[in-house]
């Protein structure tokens, strides 16, 4: 079986037909998916979507993007959930603006803390942002050893590899990508044990359907990369990231 552990099922793109998108890949053999939802207007549907379906689950937290909508209650009030697994997705992102980067980074801290005082893992967004986010989560880990998570999408900055002892790498569609090659290049620098598979639906659709909406079927295609880069059985590459996703959302 396979855990999508990034799927954004309560996106609007799904509104319409969710059921037949679950459906479609449970009978591809993903079997439990979690959903981050990263915005206050989201929140609700996930947890809709989890209470209805046993094989759902959610995280909960503020994405970079979105902190103007940032109110630390908002966390207290899910994060105890019996179907909250993490906090995320939370991290950094200087791609649209640069102006924001104070609090971003004071927003990012605070989620930082809320999951360690929970035991919560995390799960991490980083885009144009990774020496500061790396300096973070350096800090962190060495305060808080009990600290995890999961990069989210993978950008493939080595220097990442050094909170292996703490973190997972989530892998998703980018790494079927023609131009993938700086992912493809650092992957088997990857500790198997600290692979896990997602898909971030509705967006990074695999190749061939790149252009297409994602959904967490897809996932199928990263598992036979993976397979392809570890030389091992796409069922081998299932049973190692089933495993590293439930050790570390303790689902």
């Amino acid at each position: 079986m396979i855990i999508d552990t990034h799927c954004h099922l309560d996106n609007e793109k799904y509104y319409k037909d969710v059921n037949e998108v679950i459906k479609r890949a449970e009978e591809n053999g993903v079997k439990e998916f979690i959903i981050p939802a990263a915005s206050p207007k989201d929140i609700k549907r996930a947890v809709e979507l989890s209470e209805k379906y046993d094989e759902i689950y959610f995280a909960v937290g503020i994405h970079p993007l979105d902190i103007e909508n940032f109110k630390i209650e908002y966390l207290h009030n899910y994060i105890t959930h019996p179907k909250c697994v993490a906090v995320g997705e939370i991290g950094l992102d200087y791609h649209y603006t640069k102006e924001t980067k104070e609090l971003q980074i004071e927003l990012f801290k605070k989620q930082l803390d809320i999951a360690i005082e929970y035991n919560k893992p995390v799960i991490i967004h980083i885009r144009e942002a990774n020496q500061d986010a790396f300096e973070i989560l350096k800090d962190y880990v060495s305060k808080y050893p009990t600290l995890k998570g999961v990069l989210h999408c993978f950008n493939a900055d080595a220097q990442f590899l050094k909170l292996s002892n703490n973190f997972y790498y989530g892998i998703g569609g980018v790494i079927t990508f023609k131009n993938a090659r700086k992912l493809i290049e650092v992957f088997p620098k990857i500790p198997k044990n600290r692979v896990i598979i997602e898909t971030d639906s509705p967006y990074l659709t695999p190749h061939p359907y790149r252009g297409q909406r994602n959904e967490p079927f897809f996932t199928t295609l990263v598992r036979d990369k993976i397979a392809e880069l570890w030389n091992i059985t796409p069922k081998e590459v299932e049973e190692i990231t089933t495993k590293n996703a439930r050790e570390l959302f303790n689902i």
